[in-house]
């Protein structure tokens, strides 16, 4: 079993920056992609940010340029999120792709992050 935490979440004004970090722990023999997703009230859930074992990243197009994701280490994952915006609100899920008894998708709890104006 795989297990997903996530912290960092809060409020935050407009322009402000905030650092999501996910940890997964379990017994865990690799992990070959690690990502964050969001969903919004009302949305579905969609991609934030991904990054393979390899280090090949991919951003959906609203976050370019703002929001950076990196592997700490092979069983963590950040989000460091600048210039954030008030539709940026949403729950951030942290996700991976992992090889404990077979391969397997695992999501976090979610952790909420809010942008006033």
């Amino acid at each position: 079993q795989v297990q997903l935490v996530e912290s960092g979440g809060g409020l935050v004004q407009a322009g402000g920056s905030l650092r999501l970090s996910c940890a997964a722990s379990g017994t865990i023999l690799s992990i070959n992609l690690m990502g964050w997703y969001r969903q919004a009230p009302g949305k579905q859930r969609e991609l934030v940010a991904a990054i393979t074992s390899g280090g090949n990243t991919n951003y959906a197009d609203s976050v370019k340029g703002r929001f950076t994701i990196s592997r700490d280490a092979m069983n963590t994952v950040s989000l460091q999120m600048n210039s954030l915006k008030p539709e940026d609100t949403a729950v951030y899920y942290c996700n991976c792709n992992a090889l404990a008894a077979g391969w397997r998708t695992y999501w976090g709890q979610g952790t909420q992050v809010t942008v006033s104006s």
